[in-house]
C-alpha cells in the first residue's frame, strides 16, 4: 500500500474538512431553495402526511365532452331543471351578458382565455376572443364595452359585440394594480353609483400586508378617483349590489391551514363604504383571533360577517336574483357558488346556495339550491360563477369541466 507524504496527507485532510464543512452549507442552501420553491398557498401547512398531500384541485386540462358532464347528478328543489347550456369552455369562470345576448366567459390558470358564446338560430357557438392572458378572471360588460381585469391592469374593449371576429384595440382603464399572482385574480362589477369596484387580495395565505392589499376599491370608469371602500378583505372573488339598498355584499375566502374546520368563509355586507374593516389578518369569521397576528386584537373591533359559509367552502361568484322565472321566495335572494375546499380531507360544497335576506338587511337563512357534485369524496364538478339571464333562468359555470349549465323553473 502506498503511503501519502505529509504534504499529501495534509492536502487530503484539508479536502475532507472542506467537504464536511460544505455539507451543512449545501443542506442549508437546499433548504432555502425548497423554501423559495414553496408556493404561497402552502404557507402554514402542517408537516403531516395528510396535509402534505393536499394541494389546489386543478381544472381538467381539456373540457369534458358534453355526454360525460355530470348534469344528471345535479339535484335541485322541486320544479327546477338543469341542462347543459354550453361546452368546450376550458376553465370557465366569470360570466357577463352583453346587450345583444352574447355571454362572455372568463378563465383563470388553465386557459388564460376569454370566450364569447353566441346563439345562432338556437345553436350556441363558442368563440375564443382573447388568449394568452394573465389570469383574466375579472370581466364586466357596460354600455357596449367589455372590461377585462388581470392582476396587473384593467382594459376595455369598446363595441365588443359587433367586433367578435376582430377585437378593437384595448383602451387602458387602470394600470396601478400590484400584479401579484397570489390572490391577484379579479372579480369586477360596476355599481349602482356608476363606478367600477375592484378587489386586491392579500398576496399570501396569511401575512400582514401593506394597505395596498386586502381591500376593495372603486374608481371612475376612466380610471380616476381611486377610493378604498372596504379593508380587511383577504380574497373576494364574487360580489354584487343589493337591488333595493344598493349595498355591496361580498364573499371572502378565509385563511388556510389552521384546521380542517376553522375558519369559516364569510359573506359580508358593506354598509359604510370607506369606514369598515372586515378583520383580515387579525380576526377570522368574526369571532376567531388569528394565532399569529391576532395577539392584542379584539374581534369586536371588526365587522362581523353577515353569515358564515362553511370551512374552506371557497365562495366565488354570486348574484342577487332579480328575474321573474323563479318562485317569489327567491326574489332579491343571493345565489352564491361555493367552489368546494381543496385543503380539507372531506370534500363538500361544490354547489350553489340561496341566501335569503330579511327586511332589515340581515341574513335570515341559507338553503341548498344546486347540489350533487360531490361523490365518493371526489368532485364531479365545481361551480365558479352564477348569472341571471334576461329570461330569468340562471347560468352556472363549472371550471372543473369547462361547461355552463342552465337552471330553469316550471310551475
Amino acid at each position: 500500500m502506498k503511503l501519502l507524504s505529509i504534504s499529501g496527507r495534509r492536502s487530503a485532510l484539508a479536502a475532507v474538512v472542506s467537504m464536511l464543512v460544505g455539507l451543512p452549507l449545501a443542506a442549508s442552501a437546499q433548504t432555502e431553495a425548497k423554501k423559495e420553491e414553496e408556493p404561497f398557498w402552502a404557507k402554514g401547512r402542517p408537516n403531516t402526511d395528510t396535509a402534505m398531500k393536499m394541494a389546489p384541485v386543478p381544472a381538467f386540462p381539456i373540457p369534458t365532452p358534453a355526454d360525460k358532464l355530470p348534469v344528471s347528478k345535479i339535484k335541485l328543489p322541486p320544479g327546477f331543471k338543469a341542462e347543459v347550456w354550453a361546452t368546450d369552455l376550458l376553465d370557465a369562470r366569470g360570466m357577463r351578458q352583453g346587450d345583444k345576448g352574447t355571454v362572455f366567459v372568463s378563465s383563470l390558470f388553465v386557459a388564460g382565455k376569454v370566450y364569447a358564446v353566441t346563439d345562432r338560430g338556437g345553436k350556441r357557438e363558442v368563440k375564443t376572443i382573447l388568449e394568452k392572458q394573465m389570469l383574466p378572471n375579472g370581466i364586466e360588460f357596460h354600455k357596449g364595452a367589455l372590461y377585462v381585469a388581470t392582476p396587473k391592469e384593467i382594459v376595455r374593449y369598446d363595441n365588443i359585440e359587433s367586433n367578435l371576429d376582430k377585437l378593437p384595440q384595448p383602451v387602458k382603464v387602470f394600470d396601478k394594480l400590484p400584479g401579484d399572482i397570489p390572490h391577484g385574480w379579479k372579480f369586477i362589477r360596476i355599481g349602482p353609483d356608476g363606478k367600477l369596484y375592484v378587489p386586491v387580495g392579500a398576496p399570501c395565505n396569511i401575512c400582514e400586508p401593506s394597505e395596498q392589499y386586502a381591500r376593495i376599491f372603486r374608481i371612475n370608469l376612466d380610471g380616476s378617483g381611486e377610493e378604498t371602500v372596504a379593508r380587511g378583505v383577504r380574497n373576494t372573488v364574487g360580489f354584487d349590489f343589493h337591488p333595493k339598498t344598493g349595498e355591496l355584499w361580498f364573499g371572502d375566502n378565509q385563511r388556510d391551514w389552521l384546521s380542517e374546520d376553522l375558519p369559516n368563509d364569510e359573506l359580508n355586507r358593506l354598509s359604510q363604504p370607506g369606514k369598515q374593516h372586515f378583520g383580515y389578518p387579525y380576526c377570522h369569521q368574526g369571532d376567531f383571533a388569528d394565532p399569529e397576528f391576532g395577539w392584542g386584537r379584539n374581534c369586536k373591533d371588526y365587522v362581523r360577517p353577515a353569515t358564515l359559509l362553511g370551512p374552506h367552502a371557497a365562495p366565488l361568484g354570486m348574484r342577487f336574483y332579480t328575474g321573474r322565472m323563479f318562485p317569489t321566495k327567491y326574489q332579491n335572494a343571493i345565489f352564491l357558488a361555493r367552489h368546494g375546499p381543496w385543503n380539507r380531507t372531506q370534500k363538500y360544497a361544490a354547489d350553489v346556495v340561496a341566501v335569503f335576506i330579511d327586511a332589515k338587511g340581515n341574513v335570515s337563512k341559507v338553503e341548498p339550491f344546486l347540489t350533487g357534485l360531490v361523490e365518493n369524496n371526489t368532485y364531479l364538478g365545481r361551480p365558479a360563477d352564477v348569472m341571471v339571464m334576461k329570461d330569468g333562468s340562471l347560468l352556472v359555470s363549472d371550471d372543473h369541466n369547462g361547461a355552463i349549465y342552465r337552471i330553469t323553473y316550471k310551475r
